[in-house]
């Protein structure tokens, strides 16, 4: 029952993290809240890297670069489809992490730099939460952002 239980809560956050993910696009990609915030795109790359950087903790390898990470918006993102397409790659890493974890792996601990040692279910649950996180950066600067000189 397990691994049923963490693909359907995989499927709901891919689900409602489309309705943002999707209104993306060429002519919203540089709005910002404010000229301090980041851009749509910077966000958007960011959580597709780390999507996938998140993974390497269990094992999986990856060639996604890190270029968002504690970095400030200088341009990171223009191509929003390569972004698009990382984002898909994350998802399928973490369907891979569902289907290849036995069910007492999900309890032992894995050491990550950001919060010392944690079990895999909690680090899994960390990739969701902080992917939902920006996400919601997201669709608030979609709906109430727009482009900031």
């Amino acid at each position: 029952m397990q691994k049923e239980l963490l693909r359907d809560m995989l499927a709901q956050h891919k689900m409602t993290s489309s309705y943002a993910l999707d209104k993306i696009n060429e002519a919203n990609k540089n709005f910002r809240l404010n000229p301090n915030a980041s851009s749509v795109k910077f966000i958007y790359r960011h959580l597709a890297e780390t999507m996938n950087l998140f993974t390497t903790f269990f094992g999986l390898p990856t060639e996604v670069k890190d270029t968002t990470l504690r970095q400030t918006d200088t341009g990171q993102g223009e191509n929003i489809e390569e972004s698009r397409v990382l984002v898909e790659k994350g998802y399928q890493q973490l369907s891979l992490i569902i289907e290849t974890t036995p069910e007492e792996a999900w309890l032992e601990t894995i050491d990550t730099p950001f919060f010392g040692k944690v079990s895999r279910i909690r680090l899994f649950s960390h990739i969701l939460f902080h992917h939902s996180h920006h996400t919601g950066q997201i669709s608030l600067t979609l709906s109430k952002g727009g482009i900031i000189a």
